[in-house]
């Protein structure tokens, strides 16, 4: 199993990211796309989980993993005899609740419990960190978007690397990490003394943002607004039209702002909007 690589997440105080986690409440899900971005911050949720007791016992885990610095290897050992007990693993014929028609489904496997690690992990360190960034922005205005450049770099995530925008600036409503499945994005925060030791120049999104619609779901054909953002492609130099994977158009971490939809038009608005609780 490939390397999830979280040690930079790992390295962070859990404080705020253990907060993130534990205001949320309990959501029931079958497809991932049923809870919609925002919706997400609010409430825990796993796809294909129909039981509370299952849903707590998983939550659990993400929460001792986040407090005490355990392992993928840890959270894998400890949930599998667990779900396995509950008999919510491997491939099972279920009750599509949507269309009422048998089918077979894969619940926990090794790889799904990967997923639910790290994207937990993940978004609740980001959510954590944008709060700590947020509480020091009258010295470091800054924010500055940091992609880890291998050959596992999606080209969107590619594209945003080293652009620098003001923490208020609307970009950061879409794009603040992470964007998509397993994304390994961050952000660092600048101060003034930063930018001229390092001769960054301060971008702004505006003009440069817009949305389009994408397929969410192939079994109802369901399209969704997703933002997009006009950057440059550091091999070629051409521009070209940026967007997070499909159902990552938002910040965890500022779940509880009140967008100002005024500062939007058309679709865009439409995503700045949190979802009702």
């Amino acid at each position: 199993m490939a390397d999830i690589d979280l040690a930079y997440c790992m390295r962070l105080p859990p404080k705020q990211a253990i907060a993130y986690l534990t205001s949320k409440g309990y959501a029931i899900s079958w497809d991932w796309e049923e809870l919609w971005q925002d919706a997400q911050a609010q409430a825990f949720t796993v796809a294909k989980v129909t039981r509370l007791d299952i849903l707590q016992d998983i939550r659990e885990a993400v929460e001792t993993a986040i407090a005490e610095g355990k392992t993928f290897a840890w959270f894998k050992k400890e949930l599998t005899p667990i779900l396995k007990a509950h008999g919510w693993w491997g491939i099972q014929e279920q009750l599509d609740p949507h269309t009422g028609e048998l089918t077979q489904v894969q619940l926990g496997s090794p790889w799904r419990l990967q997923t639910i690690y790290r994207t937990n992990l993940q978004t609740a360190y980001m959510a954590g960190r944008y709060a700590e960034q947020l509480a020091n922005v009258d010295d470091r205005p800054y924010w500055q978007y940091i992609a880890i450049l291998d050959g596992r770099t999606r080209p969107s995530h590619r594209a945003m690397n080293g652009k620098v925008l003001r923490y208020d600036d609307p970009f950061w409503r879409f794009y603040y990490p992470p964007n998509g499945w397993g994304c390994r994005c961050r952000v660092v925060a600048l101060s003034e003394d930063d930018l001229r030791k390092n001769g960054l120049q301060v971008e702004s999104s505006d003009g440069k943002l817009g949305s389009v619609k994408k397929l969410v779901s192939e079994k109802t054909g369901e399209l969704r607004p997703v933002a997009t953002f006009r950057a440059i492609d550091l091999a070629s130099g051409r521009p070209l039209t940026i967007s997070p994977d499909v159902g990552w158009s938002y910040n965890p971490g500022a779940a509880a702002w009140q967008a100002d939809t005024q500062r939007y038009s058309g679709e865009l608005a439409q995503l700045a909007k949190k979802e009702p609780r």
